[in-house]
């Protein structure tokens, strides 16, 4: 199980490859929070995925269902990447930023006002 007491401090899609096949979608949509903000209890299955730039991180699962419940980026000290889905929650904030377009399929229409990075 796991619970947030802070708001996220960025809401972000990702397009990577890596991303596209842990979702089994055409991105991942998450949120990062502080550490100390993220409340963890229960077991979870561990996997460490290399992403597109080489880095990796440890993505953390459900022993029972096999979703991912949350991650820590190695490059990233101190913050918890959260998949929205993850919150059940139709008010969750809308991202806020869009990383690795070179890999979003061509159909994919992103909210307006969002940032875009490569």
């Amino acid at each position: 199980m796991l619970r947030t007491t802070e708001e996220p401090l960025r809401v972000s899609i990702c397009h990577c490859h890596a991303c596209q096949r842990r979702t089994g979608s055409v991105f991942g949509v998450q949120a990062r929070f502080r550490e100390q903000a993220v409340v963890i209890r229960g077991q979870s299955t561990a996997f460490v995925r290399k992403g597109d730039t080489g880095r990796s991180a440890t993505f953390h699962f459900c022993p029972v269902c096999g979703a991912t419940v949350y991650y820590r980026l190695d490059s990233v000290e101190g913050l918890i990447g959260v998949p929205v889905g993850a919150f059940s929650r139709t008010d969750f904030p809308a991202p806020s930023i869009s990383v690795f377009e070179e890999c979003m399929h061509p159909w994919v229409v992103l909210p307006d006002g969002i940032e875009h990075t490569e």
